[in-house]
C-alpha cells in the first residue's frame, strides 16, 4: 500500500498506536493524504551504543512509514556527542572520542538495523556539514535563540533554579540538533517525549531559514522491568534488542502485570482488537497474566531473533525457571581458583557481574548460588565443575585451570 491510498483507518493506527503527542497532528495527517515521499528523521547520541526495547518504539513507528514507502534518514550525533545531552539525565554528560563515537555507532546501527529496514535507510553523519562550521557560523546561529529560551527547556530550568552546573556547550546542543534537521531538510522528526523540546527548536530554525516546519512524532516512555521508572540501561531495568532469546524471554516474563498491555501496544504487532481483548481478559479474571506474558515474551523474540529461537527460549524458561532445573548446556569458563580468594573476582571473571561493587550487591541480595547453595558472603565454596547461578536464569560452569598439567 503507498501513502496516498492510506484509509482514514491506516491513517489513525498510525498516528494513534503508540503515539504519545504528534505536533502538528492535523499537518501530519495532511501530509500523510497526500502522497509525497516524507523524509524522516532519526538521530543518536552515539554516548551509549545499546538499544533498547524503549528505543524500538520510536524505531517501530519508523519501520512502519518506511513501509509505506517514506525516507528514513539517521543521523549519527558525532558531534553533538562530543557535547552530551542531558534529557532525562540532567546532569553533564561527559566528551567522547572520535574513536568511541566510530565504536559505539557501529554497534547501535546494527541494532538498529534489527528494526528498522537497512536497504531504505540513508546514513548521515553531522561532521559532513558541522566539520565546515566556522565560528562565525556558530555565533551565527547561536544569535537566532536567547538564553531565556534555553532555560524554559525543563532539566535546564531545574538545574538552574537548584544552582547546579550547566555547561555553554550543553546549551549548544538544541541548536546543533535543530540544524541537523535543516541540514537534511526534515519532514518529521522521530524520538521519544524527552525530546520535544529540541525537537520544537528545530521546527523553529527551519522556519527561519524558510523551510517548510518540520513535524514532531514523539512516542511514550516505555516503562522498564522495575515497573516504576522509564526503561535505561543505567538503571538495569531494561531488556536490549541484542540480547539473547532466552534473556529476552526471560526478562519479559518478569515484567509487573499492569504492564502487560502496554507493552503489546507498544512493542508488538498484536492487533488493537485483540489487546481489547486482553484488557477485557485481565479486568475480569478470565485472562492469567502469566499466560499473556508467555505470549508477548514469543513476540518479542520472535520480531528480533527468530520463531525458532522464540520457542526454544521458551522451553528454557518452562525448564529452568518454572520447573528450576538445570540448563542443558552452561557455557564454561577456564579460570584459576587459587588467585585472591575473593568470590567477588569469579563473579567478574565469568561474566555474572560487571565489577565487584555489583557481585557485591548481587550477593546482599541474595541472588548468588553455588550448586545450589545460596552465597552469603564473599569466600565461597568454588570449586572445579561448580555451577554458579545468579537470579533465575544466568549460569556459569567454572573449570579450575590450577588443575590442568
Amino acid at each position: 500500500m503507498k501513502a496516498g491510498e492510506l484509509s482514514a483507518r491506516d491513517i489513525n493506527r498510525l498516528l494513534k498506536r503508540g503515539v504519545a503527542e504528534i505536533i502538528m497532528e492535523e499537518e501530519m495527517g495532511e501530509l500523510l493524504r497526500s502522497g509525497r515521499k516524507l523524509r524522516l528523521k532519526e538521530g543518536f547520541d552515539p554516548s551509549f551504543p545499546d538499544i533498547h526495547l524503549g528505543h524500538m518504539v520510536a524505531l517501530r513507528k519508523l519501520r512502519q512509514f518506511q513501509e509505506l514507502g517514506h525516507q528514513v534518514i539517521l543521523i549519527v550525533g558525532d558531534w553533538t556527542a562530543q557535547i552530551g545531552d542531558p534529557s532525562g539525565v540532567s546532569v553533564t554528560r561527559p566528551m567522547l572520542s572520535a574513536e568511541e563515537v566510530k565504536a559505539n555507532a557501529e554497534t547501535y546501527m546494527k541494532q538498529f538495523f534489527k528494526v528498522v529496514d537497512k536497504e531504505k535507510t540513508e546514513v548521515r553523519w553531522q561532521s559532513e556539514w558541522f566539520g565546515k562550521f566556522t565560528l562565525a557560523d556558530v555565533i551565527q546561529l547561536t544569535s537566532k535563540f536567547t538564553v531565556a529560551q534555553m532555560l524554559a527547556r525543563d532539566d535546564f530550568s531545574t538545574r538552574y533554579s537548584a544552582g547546579r552546573p550547566i555547561a555553554v556547550t550543553e546549551l549548544l546542543y538544541p541548536l546543533l540538533q535543530a540544524y541537523d534537521s535543516v541540514a537534511i531538510q526534515a519532514d518529521v522528526e522521530f524520538g521519544g517525549t524527552d525530546q520535544k523540546f529540541n525537537f520544537l527548536v528545530g521546527r523553529e530554525l527551519q522556519s527561519m531559514v524558510g523551510q517548510r516546519s518540520q513535524q514532531c512524532f514523539m512516542t511514550p516512555l516505555l516503562v522498564g522491568t522495575d515497573g516504576s521508572q522509564k526503561m535505561s540501561k543505567s538503571l538495569g531495568n531494561y531488556i536490549g534488542v541484542a540480547e539473547p532469546p532466552e534473556e529476552i524471554y526471560g526478562k519479559a516474563m518478569s515484567i509487573r502485570d499492569d504492564l502487560i498491555l502496554q507493552y503489546f501496544e507498544l512493542v508488538t504487532d498484536v492487533p488493537d482488537e485483540e489487546l481489547a481483548e486482553f484488557g477485557r481478559g485481565l479486568a475480569d479474571g478470565s485472562a492469567h497474566p502469566m499466560e499473556l506474558k508467555k505470549r508477548l515474551a514469543r513476540e518479542l523474540v520472535t520480531q528480533l531473533h527468530s520463531q525458532k529461537a522464540a520457542n526454544e527460549a521458551e522451553a528454557h524458561f518452562t525448564r529452568v525457571v518454572q520447573r528450576k532445573e538445570v540448563p542443558e548446556e552452561i557455557k564454561e569458563y577456564r579460570i584459576s581458583l587459587g588467585g585472591s580468594g575473593d568470590f567477588r573476582d569469579i563473579l567478574v571473571q565469568t561474566h555474572l557481574a560487571k565489577s565487584r561493587s555489583e557481585a557485591n550487591r548481587l550477593i546482599e541480595q541474595g541472588a548468588v548460588s553455588i550448586d545450589g547453595e545460596k552465597v552469603a558472603s564473599n569466600v565461597a565454596p568454588v570449586k572445579s565443575g561448580s555451577i554458579i547461578k545468579v537470579g533465575k536464569r544466568r549460569f556459569a560452569k567454572v573449570i579450575n585451570t590450577d588443575r590442568i598439567k
